[in-house]
C-alpha cells in the first residue's frame, strides 16, 4: 500500500515574500526564479542534493540555496549549499547566504547519527523567548566534502499547522545520488527465539538507557503469539514487577478500535464512511458550518478536516466535562487550514467518532455508558480482551503501572495520575486501559483481515482495510488513515499508531503483507523515545537491515538529557520568591478554567483544580518572566508573565492559539 492522498491545490495567498526572505535574497546572484507548485515535486538544490516539495508551496531558486514558503508568508525552509570546514561553520555561511543580519544565540547543539547517505548530522536549535512565538532551528547535513544546510525561520502557528510539510522536505532530503534503504522484494524472516531474544535484548538495555522502570510487550508473527510478557517494576521503589498481563494507559492506540468499532456498525447498515455526520447525528457542529457539511464519517478520525490540535482547553478544564460537552466543545473550534489540505491531529474528532458509534448503538442511553457497552460488546469480549477497560477505578484496582516522568534535574519519580483523568470525557480518543496480553489480540484481527482465531469473520474485510486507506500525507511515504498510520519508509508496509498519556507511552505496528505485529506498554514519558527505535530494531531483525536502531535511540537519549539540563540552566527553582510575590493569588481564563496560585515553605505550585503543579520561574531574553511548571509528567507549561487592560494576567499557549489567565 503507497501513501498517495489527492490533496486539492492552495490559493495563492497575496501579500508577496516576508521581509526576511528578501534580506535573504540579497545574496543571491542571477538568474533567479520563482515558482508555485499545484503538486508535490520532487527537487534538487544546485549541488545536487534531492527533497520532495509539498504542493501549494512556492520555491524561489538562487545559484547556492532554494527558499521553500508555504501560503503562509511569515515562515520559510531555506536549502544551502557550502563548503566549509565543520558544521558550525557551514552554518554560519548558510545563514549569511540567506539572511546577513541574522543574530541569534545558538541554544544547543545536538547530533544525530549519519543516517539517509549524510556522513554527518548537526541540529543547531537557537534561543527565542515566549512572546516571539518563533521556531529558528539549523540543520546541517555533510556528504564528503560538500554541506547541505537546512534553516527553518518562521512563527509557531505556521509550523504547528504545516508541521508534516516541513517534516517532509527534511525527511525527503538526501545527497546526490544515494540510494535508499528498501526491503523491496524481501521475505520476512521469522520470528524465531533467537530473533524473539535480540528485540527483548534490544528493549531491556533501551529501558536502561532511558531510566523506564517498565514495559509490556508483545510479538505475532503467522497469526500466532509468539512472544508476550513484562520488564521492569510497575512503579518504580516497589517489587511488583510487570507481566504481560499488567494494564497501562494506551491513550491515542484508543483511535484504532474506536474506528474498528464504526467498521462493525457499517457492516450492520447502520451508517456509511462516506455518509455526513450531521445525517447520523444532527447535533454534530463544529465552528465553521461550511467544514460541519463536508466532515463525512470517514473524516471524524482522518485528521484531514483543517481542524487543529486544540487540547489545552480540555486537559486544563475537565471537572464537569461529559461526552456530550466533548461534541458540544467540537462546536467551538475553527478550522486553520483548508479541508483535505494538511495533516492536523484532532483528538475532539476522534472522540466524536466514538460518540457517533455510540450513538448509533444505543440512541437511548447517554454517550458516554453507550460507548463503554458498545465497545465491550463488539470489540473487547469478541477478541477477548478480557481486561481492557475504559473503568479508571477498575483499572487501578488491577494489576496495573503506575506512570512516571523526570523531575526537574531528569531523575524519574512517580507521578499523579490526576492529569489522566482529563481524557475521559473523551474517551475514543484516547482513555482505554489495556495490557500486552489483550492488545496484541486487537492486532491479531487487523493481520487476519477482521477474523477471528476460530474463523468467524468479525469485521468485513472491506471496512477493516478501509481504516487503512490514506486519507491525508504526513511526511515522505508516510500517511494517515482512520486512527491508523501507515508507513513505507523502507519499501514494506507498517501500519502503526503511538499512544500519549501522561506517564505512559505506547505504540502498535504490523506488517499486513508478512503477518508480523508487535504492541509495546511503558510506564514513563522517557517511552516515547523508544517507539520508532522498536519498530526500527523489528525491521531490522526481520529483513537484516542496516543495525541503526541502537544509535538512534543513543542519540535520542543523550540529546533528550543535554536538552533538558540546557533548559535547567534558565530555572529557578524553587521559583524566585521576589517574582512569585508579583502574582495575583487568583487568575481565570473563560475556556481554561482557575489557576490558584498557593506558597507554601518557599515552594509555589499552580492549582489549576483537577490537577496541580509546583513551578519554577525563568527570565527570558526579551525581558518578561515565565512560570514553568515542573511536576513530572506535566512539565514544560510555560506561563508567561503579563498585563493587559491594566490588570495582572498569566499567557499560556500552544502551537496556534493563545489563552489568557486574568487575575481575580
Amino acid at each position: 500500500m503507497r501513501c498517495s492522498v489527492t490533496i486539492r491545490s492552495v490559493k495563492w495567498i497575496p501579500g508577496g515574500l516576508s521581509a526576511a526572505f528578501f534580506v535573504g535574497m540579497i545574496a543571491l546572484a542571477e538568474p533567479q526564479s520563482s515558482e508555485r507548485l499545484a503538486a508535490e515535486s520532487k527537487r534538487s538544490t544546485p549541488a545536487g542534493a534531492t527533497y520532495s516539495a509539498p504542493p501549494g508551496w512556492s520555491i524561489h531558486s538562487g545559484p547556492s540555496m532554494v527558499v521553500l514558503e508555504p501560503p503562509e508568508t511569515d515562515s520559510h525552509l531555506a536549502i544551502v549549499d557550502v563548503r566549509a570546514v565543520d558544521a558550525a561553520a557551514a552554518v554560519t555561511a548558510a545563514w549569511s547566504a540567506y539572511r546577513p543580519d541574522f543574530k541569534r544565540s545558538v541554544k544547543l547543539v545536538n547530533p544525530i547519527p549519519p543516517r539517509d547517505g549524510w556522513d554527518e548530522r548537526k541540529n543547531f536549535d537557537y534561543e527565542t523567548s515566549p512572546n516571539e512565538r518563533a521556531v529558528i532551528a539549523a540543520l546541517a547535513r555533510r556528504a564528503g566534502d560538500q554541506w547541505t544546510v537546512v534553516i527553518l525561520e518562521g512563527t509557531e502557528p505556521t509550523f504547528e499547522k504545516r508541521g508534516s510539510q516541513f517534516g517532509m522536505v527534511i525527511q525527503s532530503l538526501r545527497p546526490k545520488g544515494y540510494e535508499r534503504e528498501t526491503f523491496v522484494g524481501r521475505k520476512a524472516m521469522s520470528l524465531n527465539p533467537e530473533r524473539i531474544a535480540e528485540i527483548k535484548s534490544f528493549l531491556e538495555t533501551s529501558m536502561k538507557k532511558l531510566g523506564l522502570p517498565g514495559a509490556s510487550l508483545a510479538l505475532v508473527d503467522g497469526g500466532r503469539v509468539v512472544f508476550e510478557g513484562g520488564f521492569g517494576v510497575r512503579e518504580l521503589g516497589k517489587p511488583a514487577p510487570v507481566d504481560a498481563n499488567t494494564l497501562f494507559m494506551a491513550a491515542s492506540n484508543t483511535k484504532g478500535m474506536t474506528t474498528l468499532l464504526l467498521s462493525r456498525l457499517i457492516d450492520q447498515k447502520k451508517l456509511r464512511w462516506d455518509q455526513p455526520v450531521t445525517e447520523v447525528y444532527p447535533k454534530f457542529k463544529l465552528g465553521d458550518a461550511e467544514t460541519t457539511r463536508q466532515v463525512l464519517v470517514k473524516h471524524l478520525v482522518c485528521a484531514c478536516t483543517g481542524l487543529p490540535r486544540q487540547d489545552l482547553e480540555w486537559i486544563f478544564e475537565f471537572k464537569n466535562a461529559t461526552p456530550e460537552t466533548s461534541m458540544a466543545l467540537l462546536g467551538t473550534m475553527q478550522p486553520t487550514s483548508r479541508f483535505g489540505e494538511v495533516f492536523q491531529y484532532s483528538n475532539l474528532m476522534a472522540s466524536a467518532a466514538g460518540y457517533v458509534g455510540a450513538h448509533l448503538y444505543d440512541p437511548k442511553r447517554d454517550l458516554g455508558s453507550a460507548y463503554d457497552e458498545a465497545m465491550q460488546t463488539m470489540i473487547f469480549a469478541p477478541l477477548g480482551m478480557n481486561s481492557t477497560t475504559f473503568d479508571m477505578a477498575r483499572a487501578l484496582k488491577a494489576n496495573h503501572a503506575t506512570p512516571h516522568g523526570d523531575d526537574v534535574d531528569g531523575a524519574p519519580r512517580v507521578a499523579s495520575m490526576a492529569f489522566n483523568y482529563s481524557v475521559m470525557p473523551h474517551r475514543p480518543a484516547g482513555g482505554v486501559w489495556t495490557s500486552a496480553h489483550d492488545l496484541i489480540r486487537y492486532v491479531q484481527l487487523e493481520l487476519a483481515r477482521g477474523k477471528l482465531p476460530d474463523g468467524t469473520q468479525l469485521v468485513s474485510e472491506e471496512n477493516i482495510l478501509a481504516r487503512r486507506l490514506p486519507q491525508i500525507s504526513t511526511g515522505e511515504d508516510q500517511c494517515y488513515g482512520m486512527g491508523l498510520s501507515v508507513d513505507n519508509t523502507w519499501g514494506v508496509t507498517v501500519v502503526h499508531h503511538g499512544g500519549s498519556m501522561a506517564g505512559f507511552k505506547s505504540d502498535l505496528m504490523f506488517l499486513p503483507d508478512h503477518s508480523v505485529g508487535a504492541v509495546l506498554l511503558t510506564n514513563s514519558d522517557t517511552g516515547r523515545m523508544l517507539l520508532r527505535p522498536l519498530m526500527r530494531r523489528l525491521l531490522e531483525v526481520l529483513f537484516d537491515g542496516k543495525p541503526e536502531a541502537v544509535g538512534n535511540l543513543d542519540a535520542a537519549a543523550a540529546n533528550y538529557k543535554a536538552t533538558l539540563a540546557k533548559e535547567r540552566e534558565r530555572l529557578m527553582v524553587p521559583a524566585d520568591a521576589g517574582l512569585v510575590v508579583k502574582l495575583a493569588k487568583r487568575y481565570s481564563s473563560t475556556a481554561l478554567g482557575e489557576i490558584t496560585v498557593r506558597k507554601d515553605e518557599g515552594v509555589t505550585t499552580f492549582d489549576f483544580g483537577e490537577w496541580k503543579s509546583t513551578v519554577a520561574s525563568r527570565k527570558n531574553d526579551d525581558g518578561t518572566v515565565s512560570f514553568i511548571t515542573t511536576a513530572p509528567t506535566v512539565t514544560g507549561f510555560d506561563f508567561v508573565v503579563g498585563e493587559r487592560s491594566g490588570k495582572r494576567v498569566l499567557v499560556v499557549r500552544d502551537g496556534q492559539h493563545e489563552y489568557v489567565f486574568t487575575e481575580g
